[in-house]
């Protein structure tokens, strides 16, 4: 269901608005492929142009997005500013003290997806704490968060299973924008960054991205439309399985499937509620890399009616219990390197591996820690509900 679209300025369209924090300083930039303002230009290009751009700073895809999931980046010169690249996916998560020596003030553009498992908040993270440590003030160029701000769902994140897919205690969805987790992220952790957000404009929680008039650029090879990141909430957790959750394929997280899937068989189990607001169909698909790769999957495809009726971690959820119960073959992966199954990484307990019995009480309780969690966070947001104005877009 997407009503009309509307005039929203990101962060890096609110430039001006941090204007004061950057001019004359050593500026390093950390950012990622869809880090675009309205007129189409990389932010990368934009602060070399208009400010003493000194470094940036790669998450997972690299700076450009011509990198594959889980790849490593390598510290490397970009080709359109000629400026060093260091890499925070790879050999180290965080900014060494050598490469912050470089700058004065640090600029964050990143397009989340609004999911706990994306590793671009946790390289956010780590890079607050570098800066934390080095008191260099971190500057964050708000974007919306794709799937809104107004729905929180799933359990939260125990710590025993932290990891680079969940570092804290927050749902699968947890309704924040990326300038807004940069704050909450500070308050909860105690961190002590001078931080200050270049605030979105025209922003309602309510709106989902392709709602904003924005253009939509994939933040990564993986997650090409919004629907694909909605879905990505519940059926990332598939890649904690012999499953394949689409990677290689044209619709990722949209789908999912194996080659001894049984889709009828799986469908005929699922329960209605569970997947209110969203349609399965039966489909096929051949991977191109990943899981399965080269070989033909019966596959299950989610396509979504009703995102206010969605839930897609509850979905995924559905999904999961129901083939797990028909399929002898299903299974999860072994331990990683870690220690720690994937499944219990990304669903930040090891429930759902173990007593995968009583989904209802899971889901009950899931809920439960959804809504503490929303009501902890809301002195965090800095945009309105639907029925209030915008605050002026500007440093907090």
């Amino acid at each position: 269901m997407i009503s009309g679209t509307r005039r929203v300025r990101s962060g890096l369209d609110n430039l001006g608005s941090v204007y004061e924090h950057l001019e004359g300083k050593r500026i390093g930039l950390l950012t990622g492929p869809a880090a675009i303002d309205r007129n189409l230009r990389h932010s990368a290009d934009i602060l070399h142009s208009q400010f003493h751009l000194t470094c940036l700073f790669a998450p997972e895809h690299g700076i450009r997005g011509d990198l594959q999931a889980g790849d490593p980046v390598a510290a490397a010169v970009d080709q359109r500013t000629g400026l060093p690249v260091h890499s925070l996916y790879g050999d180290h998560q965080a900014p060494t003290e050598a490469e912050l020596s470089e700058v004065d003030v640090l600029v964050v553009d990143l397009q989340d997806v609004g999911a706990r498992f994306y590793t671009y908040i946790y390289t956010l993270a780590h890079a607050m704490e570098s800066c934390a440590r080095a008191d260099i003030p971190v500057v964050v160029l708000d974007r919306p968060n794709p799937l809104g701000g107004k729905h929180v769902e799933g359990c939260l994140l125990k710590s025993p299973f932290r990891s680079f897919v969940g570092r804290y205690a927050m749902p699968a969805r947890y309704g924040l924008t990326i300038g807004e987790f940069a704050i909450w992220l500070n308050q909860e952790e105690h961190l002590g960054c001078r931080l200050t957000i270049s605030r979105l404009s025209g922003w309602r929680r309510s709106m989902y991205f392709d709602e904003t008039g924005l253009p939509w650029v994939s933040p990564s090879p993986n997650i090409p439309t919004v629907d694909s990141a909605l879905a990505y909430v519940g059926t990332c957790l598939f890649e904690g399985t012999n499953l394949s959750e689409g990677r290689g394929t044209t619709r990722p997280f949209e789908q999912i499937g194996a080659p001894w899937l049984d889709q009828a068989r799986v469908m005929r189990r699922i329960d209605p509620i569970a997947i209110q607001g969203a349609g399965l169909r039966p489909c096929w698909f051949r991977p191109t890399f990943s899981k399965h790769a080269g070989t033909l999957c019966a596959g299950i495809q989610l396509h979504v009616f009703d995102r206010e009726l969605f839930r897609p971690y509850m979905a995924g959820i559905a999904l999961m219990d129901a083939i797990r119960a028909t399929h002898p073959d299903f299974a999860f992966l072994p331990p990683s390197a870690a220690g720690l199954p994937m499944i219990d990484l990304l669903a930040g307990t090891d429930e759902l591996r173990l007593a995968f019995v009583d989904r209802d009480n899971f889901m009950n309780r899931a809920a439960q820690e959804a809504a503490g969690f929303a009501g902890t966070s809301k002195g965090c947001r800095l945009y309105l509900d639907e029925d209030r104005p915008d605050r002026e877009p500007g440093a907090n």
